[in-house]
């Protein structure tokens, strides 16, 4: 076999074992995707989380030199074609083979520097500026390796919107987490109306104890987002018959975190049940069977 064509089928298992390990439930979601699909949905899930550690990477000095370097890396790779990683070697295949403009990696790069400076978002609207390199351009990534039955153009505002509620959603189940950090995604002036300050969070995270206040601004984050599923769900049907059943399932089972939110979220990591997931998941892979039947 050519070392090239090894080295790739490499390059595209490491990023397979980042995904398995990190995105667990994204990753399950995966296994209904046709298995000439899976490579490419890994390696971008596997250079989005190699920026996101570099952000999150305490005793970094120059975080910010160091995504500057992840994406000077990443031009290299794509001019040259010599890989300098495994994780690189599959992405930039992956953009060729699907056409995958180069323009939606910096956008998400810009994003991830965001998170270096910008510690809270005033409002909707400025939340919203970031999570459009962070999220909506995550799902137009992947738009192209889903395929489409509508032109392309006519799904992707369906797949930013998606790409907008996963990460809603991620934002509300690790408001602790991302409080350690020194961030807080939820809109202050959402948290203001319900009387609800970074030292009211603190203080619950501290105590793990509920407050009313909290929730409230819980609930209307939770119906803000259950809003968007709403929208983003109609571009399930656009994409193609085989995709489908894969992105139902991370739609019902992230949408499902949202009945998990609430204070408690501020000390623990809440997760969909294995028992959840599994009665999702199983009629799932029986449509990715049926599609992947009828399109041969």
């Amino acid at each position: 076999m050519n070392a090239n064509i090894l080295d790739l089928t490499s390059a595209y298992a490491a990023c397979r074992r980042v995904n398995a390990r990190y995105g667990k439930t994204f990753f399950l979601a995966t296994k209904l995707l046709r298995p000439e699909q899976r490579p490419a949905v890994h390696a971008l899930y596997a250079f989005a989380r190699w920026a996101d550690e570099i952000v999150d990477a305490a005793g970094v000095d120059d975080r910010e030199g160091e995504l500057d370097r992840l994406e000077r890396l990443l031009d290299s790779c794509m001019k040259s074609g010599e890989p300098s990683n495994p994780v690189l070697n599959a992405l930039t295949d992956t953009m060729r083979r699907y056409n995958i403009d180069r323009t939606l990696f910096t956008d998400f790069l810009e994003s991830m520097r965001m998170d270096l400076h910008v510690t809270e978002y005033a409002d909707l609207d400025a939340l919203g500026v970031y999570m459009h390199g962070s999220a909506e351009v995550i799902g137009l990534q992947m738009l192209p390796v889903l395929g489409t039955v509508v032109p392309r153009a006519d799904a992707e505002p369906y797949a930013a919107r998606l790409g907008v509620a996963f990460q809603l959603t991620n934002f509300l189940r690790d408001v602790g987490e991302d409080l350690d950090r020194g961030r807080v995604y939820l809109p202050q002036d959402v948290l203001s109306a319900h009387g609800v300050d970074r030292d009211l969070l603190q203080w619950c995270r501290c105590g793990r104890r509920a407050n009313v206040r909290v929730q409230r601004a819980l609930d209307d984050l939770v119906a803000h987002t259950h809003a968007i599923y709403q929208l983003a769900e109609p571009g399930i049907d656009m994409l193609s018959p085989a995709s489908r059943p894969c992105m139902r399932t991370a739609f019902t089972l992230y949408r499902d975190i949202l009945g998990l939110v609430g204070c408690e979220v501020l000390w623990r990591r809440v997760a969909v049940p294995n028992s959840r997931r599994l009665a999702v998941a199983v009629p799932g892979a029986g449509r990715a069977l049926l599609a992947r039947a009828m399109s041969k």
